[in-house]
């Protein structure tokens, strides 16, 4: 009778030490290892997916994180991209030659002086008035060029040349782009009979004030009549001036 009544003490004596075992082992924290690494498994596919989110360095640094769809890679290429487009810009408007302007071209520093070599004169009988001749002289260089004072006339056989009508003189001297032309005129003889006899002259040299080389002037094949009234005026920008 009382080994069956020691018999179920017993039993019940074992559950309550296993069930101690095992509070024990919850509370040392070996019971919940495995759900602990179960649950860092399941929640770790997360995490890896906020790509958008700083980290907690990068915040603490006080960094800047990347916008969604714009990494650091390709807002380097953009700014990359951007400064070769300036680049390409700037090079394109120092590196090309652009034709300097008239204003450029007529900078004192820029001019060269008209001489027999860089020009070319042609000289033209005129109807009106009468007994004038018109010189058109055409800069045929590359640089602006200053016509100084006014043209030196030689005409075949002359022993001097023909004074200067002051009141032609312009208020500046006159300056021609390349390709453009200036005049002078030339009062060939009197109408009136006062220059004397006068004479038939085949042929004309222009020089330049300041220079020692004179330019050919071809004339018409049966020359023209000169006496001691010859005249020239200064050089100037129009053929009307030049005639007037």
């Amino acid at each position: 009778m009382r080994a069956s009544v020691r018999r179920p003490r017993l039993l019940a004596a074992v559950s309550v030490a296993i069930a101690a075992l095992a509070l024990t082992a919850c509370e040392n924290g070996e019971g919940t290892r495995e759900e602990g690494a179960a649950s860092q498994q399941s929640v770790q596919p997360a995490r890896s997916g906020q790509a958008a989110q700083p980290s907690q360095s990068a915040a603490a640094r006080g960094e800047q994180a990347p916008k969604p769809g714009h990494t650091a890679g390709s807002a380097a290429a953009g700014e990359k991209g951007a400064g070769g487009a300036g680049t390409g810009r700037s090079g394109k408007a120092g590196g090309s030659a652009a034709p300097a302007s008239d204003d450029d071209a007529n900078a004192p520093e820029n001019r060269v002086a008209c001489t027999a070599d860089n020009t070319e004169i042609i000289a033209t009988p005129v109807s009106r008035p009468l007994n004038h001749m018109l010189l058109t002289i055409t800069n045929t260089g590359s640089r602006a060029c200053d016509l100084k004072g006014y043209p030196i006339v030689k005409f075949e056989g002359a022993q001097s040349v023909p004074p200067v009508m002051e009141s032609t003189k312009p208020q500046a001297v006159t300056t021609l782009l390349p390709g453009k032309k200036g005049y002078a005129g030339v009062i060939l003889s009197a109408g009136d009979g006062s220059g004397g006899e006068g004479r038939t002259a085949q042929s004309l040299e222009i020089g330049f004030e300041g220079g020692d080389k004179m330019a050919e002037a071809a004339l018409q094949a049966k020359g023209v009549h000169i006496d001691d009234s010859l005249r020239v005026t200064y050089w100037v920008t129009t053929s009307a001036d030049a005639l007037s």
